[in-house]
């Protein structure tokens, strides 16, 4: 039997060339996303590819039709072998300029979407002792950056969440790991959702923006981050974190400054890449 993976969020980006590396690498892939009638350029990218991917609906936030596709999809292929949990959503704003709407939407995508896959393919995994779940986090989960409060929080708690689920997962013969990209070339930038301008913060965003446009502008591929998602996949070396950029060794995050030079915020760290 075809070991079958379900992907979240494979419109564009990341998510749609993982799909299409593991369906090159034998994987029968349900490719999900919101809006099917977007999934033209996964379709094509499949075509050149030579290889076949299944596209499901599936806005990741209504939890019963999560629940509703995995049954079905378990149903039609006798289970689900590897979950990616792909899908996210950005936001740029710190706390002030935040309302409690903008936060939970943060939380539903980038914590209790991914929390909730995972839940609905766990029982599955656990009966036929092998799984493989994959988390698409952020160096934005393990480093706070400026305005990114409620994208951070989400992707923090979405780490701590998988890590802690991963000791006891893998005693059941479920590996659960999480990629934490860094920069990324690709039109999730473009859909972030940002504060209108003006008020207090507005030149220490506008600072932000040059900046962190510079860093995605020269970023990875799309392409390349999703090839390292599939081979998180498929590879028997188990790791809970890996990065999504080959050779890196340092995330710098992005610093701010005022119009007079003065530095405002930064900070470097280490790549976390093995677990």
């Amino acid at each position: 039997m075809t070991d079958v993976a379900l992907i979240t969020g494979t419109s564009s980006g990341m998510g749609l060339h993982a799909a299409i590396e593991l369906a090159r690498r034998g994987l029968h892939v349900v490719a999900t996303m919101r809006d099917v009638g977007r999934a033209g350029e996964l379709q094509d990218a499949a075509a050149a590819a030579g290889v076949d991917v299944e596209v499901r609906a599936l806005d990741v936030v209504d939890h019963a039709a999560a629940a509703r596709l995995v049954a079905e999809v378990e149903a039609e292929h006798g289970g689900i072998h590897v979950l990616v949990n792909n899908a996210g959503r950005g936001s740029v704003a710190t706390a002030e300029q935040l309302s409690m709407q903008q936060v939970q939407d943060q939380l539903d995508v980038n914590y209790l979407a991914p929390v909730n896959l995972t839940k609905l393919v766990l029982p599955g995994m656990r009966e036929r002792g092998s799984g493989r779940i994959l988390t698409v986090t952020s160096v934005g989960g393990t480093v706070g950056q400026p305005f990114a409060d409620a994208y951070c929080g989400a992707k923090f708690a979405v780490e701590g969440f998988m890590q802690s689920l991963a000791v006891v997962a893998e005693r059941f013969g479920v590996r659960v790991s999480v990629i934490e990209p860094a920069a990324v070339a690709s039109s999730f930038v473009a859909n972030v959702v940002r504060p209108d301008e003006g008020g207090p913060y507005a030149s220490l965003l506008a600072a932000y923006v040059a900046r962190s446009s510079g860093a995605f502008a020269n970023a990875q591929t799309a392409e390349s981050a999703g090839a390292v998602i599939a081979a998180a996949v498929m590879s028997d070396e188990y790791r809970f974190r890996w990065q999504s950029s080959e050779g890196a060794t340092a995330f710098v995050g992005v610093s701010l400054a005022d119009l007079d030079g003065e530095r405002v915020l930064g900070f470097t760290r280490p790549w976390i890449a093995a677990g």
